[in-house]
């Protein structure tokens, strides 16, 4: 691997290791899908991020400003078995009034396989690893799926249906230290 990111930003469990996503790391992501496989020497299968490219440009833009947020943003899940990236996860942002959120997301191939609890957990063990964060929150769709299943499996509780601008009516969950 390149020398653009250092061990700190690898956390390894089971079967996948999360890469924290340096600019460098960003600015390959944007780059295309030959250019992060070629640096991070992993493989990269199509379609392997369905919130786009938004959520990349979002956080090089807001590392340009405040790089010490790195470890609160976007974060990439590999196998470790097959050396893949397998979708993303992380947090929207810096902890605000003792809580972040988090999101994740697999490729549909590696679906239905514990990946995403593996990786809620691992978001979850980060963020506690902090004394400032007192709650964990994700928002999900208004139906029972799988991401609801992931939630629950962490411990997560149901709080309220809250109306989102960009994404309508969603579900927020809670996890407390």
């Amino acid at each position: 691997m390149s020398g653009f990111f250092y061990l700190e930003n690898i956390t390894k469990v089971n079967r996948l290791k999360l890469i924290n996503c340096s600019p460098a790391i960003l600015k390959w992501i944007l780059d295309g899908d030959d250019i992060l496989s070629q640096n991070l020497e992993v493989i990269v299968p199509e379609n392997w991020s369905e919130f786009g490219f938004d959520a990349f440009k979002y956080s090089l833009n807001v590392l340009s400003e405040t790089p010490e947020s790195q470890k609160w943003l976007i974060y990439l899940p590999i196998d470790m078995k097959s050396n893949t990236i397998i979708g993303t996860c992380g947090y929207k942002g810096e902890p605000k009034n003792g809580s972040v959120e988090i999101g994740y997301e697999v490729v549909e191939s590696f679906r239905n396989q514990g990946y995403a609890t593996e990786m809620a957990k691992l978001l979850i063990e980060i963020a506690f690893k902090e004394r400032r964060i007192d709650i964990i929150k994700a928002h999900t769709l208004t139906e029972e799926n799988p991401s609801v299943k992931v939630l629950k499996k962490c411990g997560f509780f149901f709080v309220k249906e809250i109306f989102d601008a960009e994404d309508g009516k969603l579900w927020e969950w809670n996890l407390s230290r």
